[in-house]
C-alpha cells in the first residue's frame, strides 16, 4: 500500500466509523447471528496472493457489523460499559499510526512522560493523596495480578521469585465473594492456589466484607502456621456493586502487616465526583488501587490505571534487566515496563490526554451524575410496577431487579432476560443474589440520554407483560 492509498483508506475508514456510530440506535444492541454464521463466510485458508482493499472492505461491511454486539450502543445496559468517546478514538488512530513500542523511556520518551503526568491528573481528580504514583496497565486483571505478586513477594521477604512457594508455608489471600473473578485468576497464576483464597462473609446494605470476620480468619490462619499476605477489597463489585468498608478493612489488614489492593475497576471513575467518595472512604490507606478509564470514563480500550503507594515494591517484584533492556546515561528515569507484567506497552496515555482535555473533568462528572440519576429513576419506576421488585438498590448506576411470574422464578427471569435481548432495543444481563437469579441494569454508555432510559423502561415492562 503506497502513501496515496494509505491516505485514502484512512479517510474512508474514519468516515465509516462516524457513520457506524450515527447508526447505532437503528441497530439491535446484541448480535443476532447463530454460532458458525461468521466462520462460514471466511475462507478456511489465507489467500496465496494479495487481494484489493476494495474487496476486503466490502467483505468487512458484509460480514462484520451484523456479527457484533454493539458496545458503543447508547442502550447497552449489560455488564459494565466499554466506552470509547470519539476524542479517545481519534487519539487511538494516532497511536495506531505512530505504532510506538513504549516499554522504556528511551524507546518513547513522550509516552513515558505523558503517562506520568496524565495519571497524576487522574490522581488529583479522584481525590487520592499526593503520595500515590500510577501506571497505565492493559486491564484490571493485569493490575490485580501485579498486586497479588507484590503482596506475595513482600510477605516472603522478596524470595518467592527466586525460591518458589514450596520452601514456605502456604500463602493466604483474603477477599469476599463479591470480588471479580480476575482475583481468582491472579491467585492461580501467582502460584498461590485457589484453596488459599479465603472468602470472607459480607454484611450490610452494600454487601461489604465483614472486618471482624476478616480479622478472625487471619488470626486462625496464623495459629495454623499459614502465611497471610494480603487482602483484595472491592468498591463497586461487578455483580451488584458491592462496596467493602475500605477504612475498616485497611485497619485490619495493616494491623497484621498485610498488603491491601482495592479493585474499583468500574466505580473508580465515579470518584471524580466528590459526593460519591463515601463508597471508598479510607482509600488512602490502600497499597494498590485499580480503576478502568476504559469502562465508564470514556477511554478507548485498553486503559486501566493502577495507583501505588509504594511503587518501588512493584518494581522490585516485576523488574528484570537483561543487557538489551539496560538504559545508559539517564539516572532516575521511569521505565513503565518494570511496573507491569507485559514488557510491551502501547502509548495509552495519549487517549487519556485527548479525552480529559476535550471534555474537561466537569463534562465527565456531568455524564456520570446523569447516569446515576437515570438509573435511580428507572429503579423507582420499576419498583412501582406490578410484579416487579428491586433486589439490590442502586449503587451508583447499577441495580438489580426481578419479575414475579411462573412457578419457577429463576427460569422465568432468565426467559425474561433472553426475550428482552432478543427484542433488540436494549441489552441486559443476569446475576445471582442470595442464590436466586436477578436481572442487572447499569447505565453508563457514553452517549446515553434520558430517552434511552425511557426506552429501557418500556422494553422491560412490555416484554414482561408478553411473557405472562
Amino acid at each position: 500500500m503506497d502513501s496515496d492509498e494509505f491516505r485514502m483508506w484512512s479517510r474512508r475508514v474514519a468516515d465509516w466509523g462516524v457513520d457506524y456510530r450515527e447508526s447505532l440506535r437503528e441497530r439491535p444492541v446484541r448480535a443476532r447471528t447463530k454460532p458458525g454464521d461468521i466462520a462460514r463466510q471466511i475462507t478456511e485458508a489465507a489467500p496465496e496472493t494479495g487481494e484489493p482493499m476494495e474487496a476486503i472492505f466490502a467483505d468487512f461491511e458484509r460480514i462484520v457489523p451484523d456479527g457484533l454486539t454493539h458496545w458503543q450502543h447508547p442502550r447497552f445496559f449489560a455488564y459494565f460499559p466499554a466506552n470509547a468517546a470519539p476524542a479517545s478514538v481519534v487519539a487511538d488512530y494516532l497511536v495506531t499510526a505512530i505504532a510506538a513500542q513504549c516499554m522504556l523511556w528511551q524507546t518513547s520518551p513522550a509516552a513515558t512522560e505523558m503517562e506520568t503526568r496524565v495519571v497524576d491528573w487522574l490522581r488529583q481528580a479522584l481525590g487520592l493523596p499526593a503520595g500515590f504514583a500510577g501506571v497505565i496497565q492493559d486491564s484490571a486483571s493485569t493490575a490485580t495480578l501485579a498486586a497479588v505478586l507484590v503482596m506475595r513477594e513482600r510477605a516472603l521477604k522478596w524470595a518467592g521469585n527466586r525460591e518458589g512457594l514450596s520452601a514456605h508455608p502456604a500463602v493466604r489471600v483474603y477477599a469476599s465473594e463479591q470480588v471479580h473473578t480476575s482475583v481468582d485468576r491472579a491467585i492461580w497464576i501467582s502460584g498461590i492456589g485457589a484453596d488459599n483464597l479465603v472468602r470472607i462473609p459480607t454484611k450490610g446494605a452494600l454487601h461489604g466484607m465483614d472486618p471482624e470476620a476478616l480479622d478472625a480468619a487471619i488470626r486462625a490462619d496464623l495459629a495454623s502456621g499459614l502465611l497471610p499476605v494480603g487482602v483484595v477489597a472491592c468498591t463497586g463489585g461487578t455483580s451488584i456493586g458491592a462496596c467493602d468498608p475500605i477504612d475498616r478493612v485497611a485497619e485490619v489488614a495493616h494491623a497484621h502487616g498485610l498488603y491491601l489492593h482495592v479493585d474499583a475497576a468500574w466505580a473508580g471513575s465515579a470518584m471524580i465526583c466528590p459526593e460519591f467518595r463515601t463508597l471508598w472512604q479510607g482509600i488512602g490507606e490502600a497499597d494498590s488501587i485499580v480503576f478502568n478509564p476504559h469502562k465508564w470514563l470514556g477511554a478507548q480500550f485498553d486503559c486501566s490505571v493502577q495507583f501505588l503507594k509504594y511503587p518501588e515494591e512493584q518494581v522490585r517484584t516485576l523488574a528484570i534487566h537483561p543487557e538489551y533492556l539496560k538504559t545508559h546515561g539517564h539516572d532516575g528515569i521511569i521505565n513503565y515496563s518494570e511496573w507491569s507484567v507485559p514488557l510491551g506497552r502501547r502509548f495509552r496515555a495519549l487517549k487519556l490526554w485527548f479525552l480529559m482535555r476535550h471534555h474537561g473533568l466537569e463534562g465527565l462528572r456531568t455524564m456520570i451524575r446523569n447516569h446515576v440519576a437515570w438509573s435511580v429513576e428507572l429503579a423507582g419506576r420499576l419498583a412501582a410496577e406490578p410484579d416487579f421488585e428491586i433486589v439490590t438498590e442502586p449503587v451508583l448506576s447499577l441495580f438489580s431487579f426481578r419479575h414475579r411470574g411462573g412457578k419457577d422464578a429463576d427460569r422465568h427471569n432468565l426467559a425474561l432476560v433472553q426475550a428482552i435481548n432478543d427484542d433488540g432495543r436494549i441489552y441486559l444481563t443476569q446475576t445471582r443474589v442470595g442464590g436466586a437469579i436477578a436481572i442487572r441494569f447499569q447505565a453508563g454508555q457514553f452517549d446515553m440520554t434520558r430517552d434511552d432510559m425511557d426506552v429501557a423502561f418500556a422494553t422491560i415492562t412490555e416484554v414482561a407483560r408478553s411473557l405472562k
